[in-house]
């Protein structure tokens, strides 16, 4: 298997090479026991203005097929779908700067790949997969968010997922390049979008539970959340207009 590791990244000088250094770490082992023939990460970074490229530049020099794709300020969503889009591997990941989910879990979904799943996400709530917890609760605004937003996901957006957002997702090449070469989101709803588009092609999702942990330097604010609400309207009206529409190959 050669596997594609997506990180986007902002503003993430304070553990852009604690999280590196962690999956690579992983890669290294997993290649030693055959799990990943061969691999590569990229930090899809959107134009810090702080130190993170100068990090990753750095520990280029230390860590194997390791790449820093600079791309547009324009939302993770972007980042990610940059990334998607550039990755190499038959089997393409994208996670999260903080590794708030565990490198470790991709040994689960690499097991739902080889059962024939196309996309595999991870999820934080044991409705979605049993096992599937948190290690502390979020602070309450953001419990209460996420619960209304789960209303409006399951209603305009994605029925029957529980936990849409967690950002540990993998698919397989074919479906990468489908799914992201008809992204329109570049914020954080685009996750909602990817897994709207994985069910419209009809490819098969796979859900592994995980323990998660929450990280008190989490981006994702009370506009961030309610950007997210506008977003699952617009992918809704996206897919009522006939926006996504399949690039001939």
């Amino acid at each position: 298997m050669y596997l594609s590791w997506v990180i986007p990244a902002y503003r993430e000088e304070r553990r852009i090479e604690k999280t590196l250094r962690e999956v690579h770490a992983y890669l290294q082992a997993r290649v030693r026991s055959g799990l990943v023939s061969r691999y590569e990460i990229i930090v899809a970074d959107s134009s810090s203005p702080d130190q993170t490229q100068a990090i990753v530049r750095r520990l280029q020099a230390e860590l194997a097929n390791l790449e820093l794709l600079v791309v547009e300020n324009r939302g993770k969503g972007w980042g990610v779908k940059q990334g998607m889009l550039q990755a190499a591997g038959d089997i393409r990941l994208f996670s999260d700067a903080d590794n708030s989910t565990a490198p470790e879990y991709f040994d689960a979904m690499a097991v739902q790949f080889r059962e024939g799943f196309e996309v595999v996400i991870s999820s934080r709530d044991p409705k979605d997969a049993p096992g599937s917890s948190r290690d502390v609760k979020e602070p309450w605004y953001r419990e209460v968010l996420g619960n209304m937003g789960n209303l409006v996901i399951q209603t305009f957006g994605v029925w029957g997922v529980w936990d849409t957002q967690n950002g540990f997702k993998a698919m397989t090449a074919k479906a990468a390049d489908l799914i992201f070469s008809q992204t329109l989101i570049p914020g954080f709803a685009f996750d909602i979008e990817v897994l709207a588009l994985a069910r419209k092609y009809r490819l098969r999702v796979g859900i592994i539970p995980i323990r998660w942990k929450f990280d008190p330097d989490s981006k994702v604010t009370l506009k961030a959340y309610l950007q997210v609400f506008l977003d699952v309207f617009r992918i809704r009206w996206n897919f009522m207009r006939g926006a996504y529409r399949r690039v001939a190959s």
